[in-house]
């Protein structure tokens, strides 16, 4: 059965919201972040002397009659910023549990609607194989996005995917000047060196985790078999008979954990933002709880 979490009272919460980014973006003109170099909005930042070449309008006379000396008034300046979402659309993040995929395309659509909400640029990257198929081109304006979501609630979840591949293959990815959001469960060892990827071109990265409940805190006991959701074959030998014990159980909950410190500890050496999510937390709570908590959102 269909799992949807897009609504009109969805979107409406999250207009309370904004993307905190990173003020040494760089972007483009007309967006709604402050940057830290100087520009022509009405927010002063700063004085500095005049100059020969500079525009005399931007004179402060007050200043001059108290000093006799000519000043400038500075503005800081507002970038429209790029904001790339990586979307794993591999077997594992939903071809069984239509909820996984469901929360996975509702996190992408927040982080998305909170783009064009700051007058941002989006894309949705779909990741399947080893390619990035970007379906609805770049998004400008809530009307082009919500065109978009109906769409993206569509995507099927199967296969397999590699991150790495699909990362690099995206076309649109420029050094500077936005987010970039991979949103998977990184059950594959193939997505550390798409975040080096996008640490040289400069982008913001964030990392979205999400397991459902079952992955986190697995209940079976006895004998049971074991199959990879992104393989068609039941031959295939990722598909194994085991015997599920107590201390397997102990042992799984260790690997779990030092798999997701990994994550965190490569993350935190390149200065990425990185959060793990459970499909059973409400979406508002992780998106006004977590994403808060890393400084994402404002």
């Amino acid at each position: 059965m269909k799992v949807s979490y897009l609504n009109d009272r969805f979107f409406s919460r999250l207009e309370t919201l904004s993307l905190n980014l990173r003020a040494d973006l760089r972007g483009y003109f007309g967006g709604k972040h402050l940057v830290s170099s100087y520009g022509q909005t009405v927010e002063f930042a700063d004085y500095r002397e005049y100059q020969l070449g500079d525009d005399i309008r931007r004179i402060d006379w007050n200043l001059y009659s108290r000093f006799e000396k000519y000043f400038l008034k500075l503005f800081t300046d507002e970038r429209q910023m790029q904001v790339q979402i990586f979307l794993d659309c591999s077997g594992s993040m939903g071809k069984d549990n239509p909820k996984k995929s469901a929360y996975a395309v509702a996190t992408a659509a927040a982080l998305g609607f909170l783009s064009v909400h700051n007058m941002d640029k989006v894309s949705f990257n779909i990741m399947k194989g080893n390619r990035a198929e970007n379906p609805f081109g770049t998004i400008v304006g809530k009307t082009s996005f919500f065109r978009s979501i109906s769409q993206l609630e569509d995507v099927e979840f199967s296969g397999e995917s590699d991150i790495s591949e699909c990362v690099k293959s995206c076309s649109d990815t420029s050094s500077g000047n936005g987010l970039s959001v991979i949103i998977s469960d990184f059950f594959s060892d193939d997505w550390k060196s798409a975040i080096d990827y996008l640490v040289y071109k400069r982008r913001q990265i964030l990392l979205v985790q999400i397991m459902t409940p079952e992955e986190e805190d697995p209940s079976y006991d006895g004998r049971v078999q074991l199959i990879d959701s992104e393989t068609e074959d039941l031959s295939d030998s990722k598909n194994i008979k085991i015997r599920i014990t107590k201390s397997l159980q102990l042992a799984y909950q260790e690997a779990l954990q030092d798999f997701k410190d990994d994550i965190k500890n490569f993350c935190h050496k390149r200065g990425v933002d990185y959060i793990s999510v459970r499909t059973d937390t409400e979406i508002e709570k992780m998106l006004f709880g977590q994403l808060l908590k890393v400084g994402i959102m404002a």
